[in-house]
This record gives C-alpha cells, sequence and structure tokens, in this order.
C-alpha cells in the first residue's frame, strides 16, 4: 500500500519544521486525512507527540500507519529525538492499534485528563503511549496482538 498524494505539510513548530499533513487523493478534491504531526507547545512542553486525525472513509487502509511511520523515522533520524509520545481516549481502539503496530507502548502511569477538557467530560481521560529512540526499528510494524 502507498499513500495517496498530494501531502502538503503545515503548521511548521519547534520541533524542526514538521507539522500537520493535510493528505488526500488525486481522484478527489478533499482533503479526507491529517498525519504524522509532530508537535510542540503548551500542552506539549515537555514531550513531542505524533497524531493522525482520518475521515472514516480512510479508516482500516494503514494510512496512518504508514505515515506515522515516515515521521517517526524522520523525528529519530533527522530530529533526533529521544523520545516521541501519542495520546487518546481509553476507548479509541483503531488510534490505540496504531499505536501498537508502530511499538509505541502504553504508559499507565503517565495517563492524564486532558487539561483543555472540563471536569467529567467523557473524553477527558487519555492513556498515554510512548516509544524511544533505542526501541524504534525503522521500516517495520510490530503485528497488533490478539
Amino acid at each position: 500500500m502507498s499513500l495517496p498524494n498530494a501531502c502538503a505539510a503545515s503548521s511548521p513548530n519547534a520541533a524542526g519544521g514538521c507539522g500537520r499533513s493535510k493528505c488526500g487523493s488525486r481522484a478527489s478534491s478533499s482533503v479526507s486525512w491529517a498525519v504524522g504531526a509532530l508537535l510542540r507547545g503548551p500542552l506539549h512542553a515537555l514531550h513531542t507527540e505524533i497524531g493522525w486525525r482520518l475521515a472514516r472513509s480512510s479508516w482500516g487502509r494503514g494510512y496512518a500507519t504508514e505515515a506515522a511511520r515516515a515521521c517517526l523515522d524522520f523525528a529519530f533520524r533527522n530530529l533526533g529525538l529521544s523520545e516521541v509520545v501519542a495520546f487518546t481516549v481509553p476507548a479509541n481502539a483503531r488510534s490505540r492499534a496504531v499505536m501498537e503496530r508502530l511499538g509505541m507502548r502504553h504508559d499507565a502511569a503517565g495517563d492524564f485528563d486532558h487539561p483543555r477538557l472540563p471536569a467529567g467530560h467523557p473524553l477527558q481521560r487519555h492513556v498515554l503511549y510512548r516509544l524511544r529512540r533505542e526501541d524504534w526499528q525503522p521500516g517495520s510494524t510490530v503485528l497488533a496482538q490478539p
């Protein structure tokens, strides 16, 4: 599988110029997904985060995993980052599966309540995943465990 072309980087930031990439198919003028964000900022002051957001029509095609793999490779090889994190709500099984395929591991001690959501909000709790450079295996995907 390969990513549809028409990916344009946007939102450069302090992580060395990486930002969100809006991607879509050449066959369509609509943007269907955004992946590979390496973010630093108020919520990410101590960590660099990778993330993805896909239109439902793009789910299950491997786009998030493939783009995130390339972004992690850039983060570790070119930026020299020692660690990249990702987070989501506990119920987001698809996103958690991408994190695990990338070799990221859940850090239960790092789970947190999202500071931008009010207390009691159903999406307030987040799970934290980490990947250290020494654990990164370029070009490979860890198969999800049943």
